[in-house]
């Protein structure tokens, strides 16, 4: 025979504590801003549309015009445009990683920082 429960006593799904794992308490406001800020998703994407248009369109716009039919060199020169486009995307991102560190360390005091840091 199976035991018997007390119904009464026992907390309802709804009653329950909202704390159970990463979830935040019931009282709580969640965080829903992105992880990602907007300004790095927009210049992911800019860079994105570049590493794209740039070279396609160095291609057709040289192939006929400065190269004179010759794909070669054309492909070429896309080849280093893409290239050139991937460079560019790392020293923006290597600027910003910086410019992020200097206001950390100017503005605000880090977890990390002792007394005589300050």
């Amino acid at each position: 025979m199976a035991t018997r429960r007390i119904i009464s006593q026992e907390k309802t799904l709804l009653e329950k504590d909202d704390t159970i794992g990463a979830s935040p308490a019931a009282n709580e406001k969640s965080n829903i801003s992105p992880a990602v800020p907007t300004s790095v998703i927009m210049k992911l994407l800019a860079f994105t549309l570049g590493m794209i248009v740039i070279p396609i369109g160095s291609y057709f716009l040289t192939v006929n015009t400065l190269f004179r039919g010759n794909s070669t060199y054309a492909g070429a020169l896309a080849a280093i445009m893409a290239n050139a486009v991937l460079i560019g995307y790392i020293f923006v991102a290597m600027a910003e990683d910086q410019s992020e560190q200097q206001q950390r360390k100017g503005g605000k005091t880090g977890p990390g920082e002792g007394k005589k840091d300050r």
